[in-house]
């Protein structure tokens, strides 16, 4: 059985993201989740990143946060997570050197965060 990585901060990022949908519903723009996601961190003691570049990527290569400097998150609002958002989750991750990466889809009728570990850590 693998370790879970960062265990209470991810469960913290969980349950974070659970009430920005409670408030929001599943249906808003990523925009507006990533806002209310700002404000919500902004009231917990941990330190966050938004809009990062990562590595030397280009200008559209941005994490959406970096929380306490261990874990990219990811905002979606689209129907489904695809290989696409894993691909760039796991481009980050290699540019960051970091361990976890977490996509959250709030479009999800059940807010499950999807992670992502890199391997070369």
């Amino acid at each position: 059985m693998d370790k879970i990585i960062y265990p209470e901060l991810s469960y913290l990022i969980t349950g974070l993201c659970f009430s920005v949908q409670k408030n929001l519903g599943r249906f808003a723009r990523e925009k507006q989740y990533s806002d209310a996601l700002e404000k919500t961190l902004k009231n917990t003691q941990v330190h966050y990143e938004r809009e990062k570049i990562i590595g030397d990527f280009a200008e559209g290569n941005r994490a959406d946060f970096i929380i306490e400097n261990k874990i990219i998150l990811e905002i979606k609002s689209i129907p489904y997570i695809t290989k696409k958002e894993y691909y760039q989750i796991q481009r980050y991750l290699k540019a960051s050197n970091l361990k976890l990466g977490m996509i959250i889809n709030f479009r999800s009728e059940y807010l499950k965060p999807k992670r992502v570990v890199n391997s070369n850590v």
